[in-house]
């Protein structure tokens, strides 16, 4: 078995990361569209296979983007993402990940 993908330094999930603080600059309209990424917990709308979304870790390259290891555990957890769960199953999304130090309960504690 690998090693987990672990959470990179600045993730906006952990609690310790000021939004401003993320590489690349930080633009509150796109943090805001960034909810669309986030499940109503333990739901699963027919569209939401076709329509899946991720959010992606700010640190890979957008040809090769991979998930955020923060979202990833918040919506495989608390936020009870039945699509993403799916996802994880079939093998089309890698769920082996690992988060460092506390982290946020929502996508909304994850704003300024």
């Amino acid at each position: 078995m690998r090693a987990p993908r672990k959470q990179c330094k600045k993730c906006p999930w952990k609690t310790a990361t000021r939004p401003h603080d993320i590489p690349g600059g930080y633009c509150e309209t796109k943090h805001r569209a960034l909810s669309t990424t986030i499940a109503e917990p333990g739901t699963l709308r027919p569209h939401e296979l076709r329509e899946f979304r991720l959010m992606a870790c700010h640190e890979t390259p957008p040809a090769n983007e991979l998930p955020c290891v923060g979202w990833l555990a918040n919506q495989l957890g608390p936020g009870n993402n039945l699509t993403l769960r799916l996802a994880v199953i079939l093998g089309r999304v890698d769920g082996n990940v690992q988060t460092i130090g506390e982290q946020h309960e929502s996508f909304e504690d994850t704003r300024p």
